[in-house]
């Protein structure tokens, strides 16, 4: 009989007790890499936000994050997590194994957890360290477990690079298909997924506040383009300068805000400077969800050229705060935005479109805040955190054993 088809003596009296398996509240271990912390109060987000909102669904979730113990950053002291720094070896070389060694380091505080209150299910987010790790608990507990998959490398092996890639590989495609569901964030992601397996994969889009991103009260005289990612070369910082510094000619006055950290933090001032557009870039850095939120209202034009994105957060929350958004075609934002009508859509690494994109934006403000309206009511309608929250409990409620 399957491990999965197993219900342990403690878990069948609290489902006694509850009196009704359909109505009874239920308990999900998450397992995730991405987690607020002291130090980092952006970092996973979109883990976090749908929790709370899960709680009046009868869903209570006990968060554990999974951290390398030569990675700093982190604490026992941020609320709602664990955070459980286990040992790997440094770099992605550590990759294929690092499941087995997050499972060794969290199972006795999970079997103790469990006596005392089942879990019902396990959510695990990212196929490595978590999916693994989440195989070797869910055999050990009699429960069966889902993972998220994020982005666009669905088997690391983009990550990992050519040899350690095809371990990844072989290690992530035995943890899709020996889940209970893979949830993906995105019709291309699943793709993804489902091209080098057979795994009941699922497309759940990530979900926005609509109260913390929400439209601005007036109207903001100035120009101002806003890019919000971390500042690594696939987002395409440098491609947004080089359009940007065109756009200047036409709206001298207008301003380009970038928020975000990363390898290219460096190089990217550098590059505007060389542009001759240093004093019209302003680099903010890593900022918390309410500064983000201010930026999106701020804004006339929020843009990313992404040229690797799963779906991107960053889009749909300045769709929420009634902005045009402006992405690349090819990735998961594609879904979302309508052309035209709720956002631009460039080819990737197009300066020339992307120039376009935002001097029609820029220029056309009637289009712009039209589009921005479709967008928000867009969200509204299909890209909440509610709707977020309400198809993963109804995929908890379907598989929890």
């Amino acid at each position: 009989m399957s491990a999965s088809l197993l219900v342990s003596p403690v878990r069948e009296e609290v489902r006694k007790k509850s009196g009704s398996v359909q109505a009874r509240s239920l308990r999900v271990l998450t397992l995730t890499p991405f987690f607020p912390s002291a130090q980092d109060p952006a970092r996973g987000g979109f883990i976090a936000e749908p929790l709370a909102v899960m709680k009046s669904l009868g869903i209570s979730n006990e968060v554990i994050v999974a951290q390398p113990f030569y990675r700093r950053g982190g604490t026992t002291e941020s609320p709602g997590a664990t955070w459980g720094k286990y040992f790997s070896f440094p770099g992605n070389l550590g990759l294929p194994l690092s499941g087995r060694f997050f499972a060794a380091h969290i199972l006795p505080v999970v079997l103790r957890k469990n006596r005392e209150m089942p879990f019902d299910v396990i959510h695990a987010h990212a196929a490595l360290p978590c999916g693994q790790a989440a195989a070797i608990i869910g055999q050990h507990l009699s429960i069966p477990f889902v993972v998220t998959v994020h982005g666009l490398d669905a088997f690391f092996t983009r990550q990992a690079g050519a040899v350690t890639g095809k371990w990844c590989g072989r290690v992530v495609e035995n943890v899709y298909t020996s889940a209970t569901a893979v949830i993906c964030i995105s019709e291309k992601v699943r793709e993804q997924v489902i091209s080098r397996t057979r795994a009941n994969a699922t497309v759940i889009y990530n979900g926005v506040d609509p109260e913390k991103f929400s439209p601005e009260t007036g109207s903001s005289p100035q120009l101002k383009v806003l890019s919000v990612g971390n500042l690594t070369a696939i987002k395409g910082h440098a491609l947004l300068l080089r359009a940007f510094a065109r756009v200047l000619r036409d709206f001298p006055y207008c301003s380009l805000e970038l928020i975000g950290d990363g390898p290219e933090r460096e190089r990217l001032p550098h590059h505007a400077g060389e542009l001759g557009i240093a004093s019209s870039v302003h680099f903010h850095g890593r900022q918390n969800r309410e500064y983000v939120a201010e930026a999106m209202r701020r804004c006339t034009v929020f843009a990313l050229p992404s040229t690797y994105e799963g779906l991107g957060c960053v889009y749909l929350e300045a769709m929420a705060c009634a902005k045009p958004a402006v992405g690349c075609r090819g990735q998961g934002i594609e879904e979302v935005i309508e052309h035209g009508k709720s956002g631009m859509l460039v080819s990737p690494e197009n300066e020339d479109e992307l120039t376009q994109a935002l001097l029609t934006l820029l220029q056309d403000k009637a289009l712009s805040q039209r589009m921005g309206t479709n967008a928000r009511a867009m969200v509204l309608d299909r890209f909440t955190l509610s709707h977020q929250a309400q198809q993963l409990s109804d995929i908890y409620r379907r598989y929890a054993r």
